[in-house]
């Protein structure tokens, strides 16, 4: 299992991992229907879950079959991203059968969830309800309100920040009203450089960039255990 240096860069949620980079630790988000695989790389750990996009009746079966198998993969540090989308995706049921699935599947390997939430955070509030698990779950691409953000966090939640959200001026407001101890930063699957992504959040805190660093692979440790 590959663990990040207190120096490193960490990028909490990314879909490009084959080419690893010094200085940088990357925690890539595989799919259930991709074929891509869980690659010995340096520096690269590794997320599995069904995504919302591609869930369905007629692959359900096989999908949830994956997840069961990487979760026994220590190289899988969590089970995602799985979630709720009310724009994109199957019926609500399903998404809700899906996602409890999985994060039951997290719980019986003492693992986290990673979750994606599109406009759908009252089914994931009552699913944390509903299923009381032990680890907490981080919420990937947040861009919602202080409010929201607050409330995620009441509930035993870690927030990663939509790229695109962050680095605008606006942002600043909100993750200084944060505890620094239940934040994460990421590029998902865009062409967005982390160190970038770093420098501006430092700034908005008004730290530097290695005091950054240390909360955030303090953060890692404490969210994977």
């Amino acid at each position: 299992m590959s663990l990040p240096d207190p120096g490193d860069y960490i990028d909490i949620h990314t879909h490009h991992g084959t080419h690893p980079e010094k200085g940088i630790f990357s925690v890539v988000s595989l799919m259930a229907h991709e074929e891509a695989g869980l690659l010995p790389l340096p520096g690269i750990a590794y997320t599995f879950g069904i995504h919302p996009w591609h869930l369905s009746a007629s692959s359900y079966e096989d999908h949830i079959s994956g997840v069961r198998k990487a979760a026994a993969d220590s190289r899988v540090l969590a089970i995602g991203e799985a979630g709720f989308d009310r724009l994109r995706g199957p019926d609500p049921e399903l998404q809700r059968k899906a996602f409890e699935e999985q994060a039951l599947i997290a719980a019986e390997h003492h693992k986290p969830v990673i979750v994606h939430c599109v406009r759908a955070w009252d089914e994931l509030l009552r699913a944390r309800k509903r299923l009381r698990p032990a680890r907490p779950w981080l919420v990937h691409g947040f861009r919602g309100s202080r409010d929201l953000a607050a409330q995620l966090i009441s509930k035993d939640m870690f927030l990663s920040f939509w790229f695109g959200f962050i680095i605008r001026p606006e942002a600043g407001k909100l993750i200084r009203s944060l505890p620094r101890e239940r934040i994460f930063l990421e590029t998902d699957g865009s062409g967005a450089g982390i160190r970038n992504i770093y420098v501006k959040v430092s700034a908005d805190l008004d730290i530097s960039v290695s005091g950054l660093k240390r909360i955030i692979y303090d953060n890692f440790m404490d969210f994977f255990g």
